[in-house]
């Protein structure tokens, strides 16, 4: 009985293509957005999460102010004083210090302003470019001799960030003094540090006039120490020294880990957000479902009267007509999930040439689960026009006209 229902669904919506296209249109927008958000969202998480687990979570980031306030300047700041504190707490095994402004750069009569970072040059040169995953993929690293040379980001070099692209061994004015170019940064994924140069710290605070200013302390734990207990007793170390009671802190301390689960509930909660947008889509598809099977109701008032007329109970023309609005979701879903999964694929290979290497996260589950949601929004769409059908009068149908 239940093949003869699917059969005569079929049937029906195959004779009314243009309408059923129009009435799933929305369905088809709303899933296709709900596939190609999820997969590109878990796709770019899963993406960065390989990065997080590439620079360790033995780390930690010390800040002045707080994560936000550090990147667009705090009150406050760190200088060598609260680097030798992190140095001295049991537990860290190394700690460097970093500062950044952005700064006119000149090649070859061409002037841009990005991100000069100052890095330190010694042993704890390692620990910075780890954790802020600086990779030299051209030429060299900087070395502790150097004075007047410097790292370009990728697209300086890639991308005609310069009207001209520099290469290694070229010179680079940055606020009008000279450096070689001896290395080049491979691709971190996001403009800001791909054209950003890295210049040894000790000539960093000469050009920028900063003899003791820090801008960010990156250490590293010790091999079997709880790099969040560390972190504690970081933040125990600082609060003591500058007086202040716990909460009161001016400075943040943050594990790799932390700010891994940080970044996964901010981009959790945008990807909500959007999804939740893209859901108004499939309310709309319901709506129209909706108000498509009410028509085809009163279209086919006369056939439900013979049918009804001939024998058939009022939940077998409740099953028919929940199939065929059932199916119009599902058939919505499927168009959705093969537009939702191109949109994905297409993204993912512009991002892939532009930034980083992204792979988009399209699984069974997702597919299964947006065909399965599309069918129960299709039923639930169709359920009150069904029963008002289930319910006509076989005799006051027959006379419909």
């Amino acid at each position: 009985m239940l093949k003869e229902y699917v059969r005569f669904t079929i049937s029906n919506i195959a004779a009314r293509k243009k309408r059923s296209m129009l009435t799933i249109l929305a369905i088809v927008i709303g899933i296709a957005a709900v596939v190609a958000l999820i997969s590109l969202g878990y796709g770019l998480q899963n993406t960065i999460d390989e990065q997080f687990e590439l620079m360790g979570t033995d780390k930690l980031m010390i800040m002045p102010g707080d994560l936000m306030s550090t990147f667009m300047g705090s009150g406050t700041e760190f200088t060598q004083h609260e680097l030798d504190i992190v140095q001295r707490v049991n537990g860290i095994k190394v700690a460097g210090a970093m500062i950044y402004k952005v700064a006119r750069v000149e090649f070859r009569g061409d002037t841009k302003y990005t991100y000069v970072s100052g890095i330190p040059t010694d042993e704890t040169r390692e620990v910075i470019e780890s954790m802020q995953n600086f990779n030299v993929v051209e030429g060299r690293d900087l070395k502790e001799s150097d004075t007047n040379a410097a790292i370009v980001g990728y697209l300086v070099v890639n991308n005609g960030f310069f009207e001209k692209n520099p290469e290694v061994g070229d010179k680079i004015d940055v606020e009008g003094r000279s450096f070689k170019i001896v290395g080049v940064m491979g691709r971190i994924g996001n403009e800001g540090d791909d054209t950003q140069l890295l210049i040894p710290l000790d000539t960093a605070r000469e050009v920028f006039d900063e003899p003791d200013k820090i801008d960010i302390i990156i250490a590293q734990t010790e091999d079997g120490y709880d790099p969040g207990s560390v972190a504690e007793d970081v933040s125990e170390a600082l609060r003591k020294d500058r007086s202040l009671k716990k909460g009161e802190e001016d400075f943040t301390v943050q594990t790799s880990e932390q700010l891994m689960d940080t970044f996964s509930s901010i981009f959790s909660l945008v990807l909500m957000v959007v999804i939740g947008i893209a859901a108004i889509s499939l309310l709309v598809g319901g709506i129209g479902i909706m108000n498509t099977m009410y028509m085809s109701i009163l279209e086919r008032t006369r056939e439900i009267g013979v049918m009804k007329s001939i024998g058939a109970m009022n939940k077998d023309v409740l099953t028919i007509f929940l199939i065929e609005s059932g199916f119009l979701g599902l058939f919505g879903g499927a168009v959705g999930c093969a537009i939702g999964i191109g949109i994905a694929k297409a993204v993912e290979l512009v991002i892939s040439q532009q930034f980083i290497a992204l792979k988009t996260a399209v699984t069974w589950e997702l597919i299964a689960g947006a065909l399965l949601f599309s069918f129960i929004i299709g039923i639930i769409s169709g359920f009150l026009p069904a029963r008002r059908a289930a319910k006509m009068d076989p005799v006051v149908a027959l006379r419909y006209e």
